[in-house]
């Protein structure tokens, strides 16, 4: 009895459901993904074993290198109190739209003095032109800045001030500049922040390696 013939059929598959699917999900995860808040001038902080995440909200205050400071308020402060405040504080007399053009400023780092007369610049200052924050002795304005933070934030738990203020510092930074940071927080009542640092593994037989902390 000879044998029966099957007919071979086509082994192609329709891919294009498939493509759709999975360009869509492409999609939502670059919309979704929250992206590194931006930096106003790289810096090299020193190393830490500390492996504690930085919070979204954030007060970020930078050190560079060359002494220069500049104060980044995160999108989901209080930003546009803030700089409202200081306004009033300092007597900026800044109009509105100029509060909104300022709003809309990664960073600050100028003196008072150049606030003004930067915001009715046709294009915006990069980053390192910008002279940075005054932190002299006697002229020391991150001190009203963070009288200004603390007056929109007064009220509030200061636990979640303290938790958003954070301090990155070059690790060649000279340490005076720092202690002029310090100086701004102790002046405002502000005892506690948290430092960024890069993080590195716990060496190997270390006390922290052979007795790690227990987990809340």
């Amino acid at each position: 009895m000879p044998k029966l013939k099957i007919p071979r059929k086509s082994t192609t598959i329709d891919m294009t459901a498939m493509c759709d699917v999975a360009f869509l999900l492409l999609s939502f995860f670059i919309l979704a993904t929250k992206q590194k808040p931006p930096e106003v001038l790289s810096v090299s902080p020193p190393s830490s074993i500390s492996a504690k995440a930085a919070p979204d909200k954030s007060i970020l205050i930078t050190l560079t290198k060359d002494g220069r400071v500049f104060l980044m308020l995160g999108d989901e402060t209080e930003k546009a109190d803030i700089l409202s405040n200081i306004n009033t504080l300092k007597g900026l007399n800044l109009t509105a739209a100029e509060l909104k053009k300022w709003e809309k400023s990664a960073f600050i780092g100028m003196p008072f003095g150049q606030i003004k007369s930067s915001l009715n610049m046709a294009t915006e200052i990069p980053p390192n032109k910008l002279p940075g924050i005054p932190l002299d002795s006697t002229n020391n304005e991150l001190i009203d800045w963070m009288k200004s933070i603390t007056n929109v934030y007064a009220g509030t738990d200061q636990r979640r001030l303290q938790e958003m203020l954070l301090v990155k510092g070059d690790n060649d930074a000279f340490y005076p500049k720092f202690k002029s940071i310090k100086t701004a927080f102790k002046k405002n009542e502000i005892y506690k922040f948290r430092i960024v640092t890069n993080g590195e593994s716990v060496p190997v037989g270390s006390e922290l390696y052979l007795n790690p902390p227990k987990a809340n």
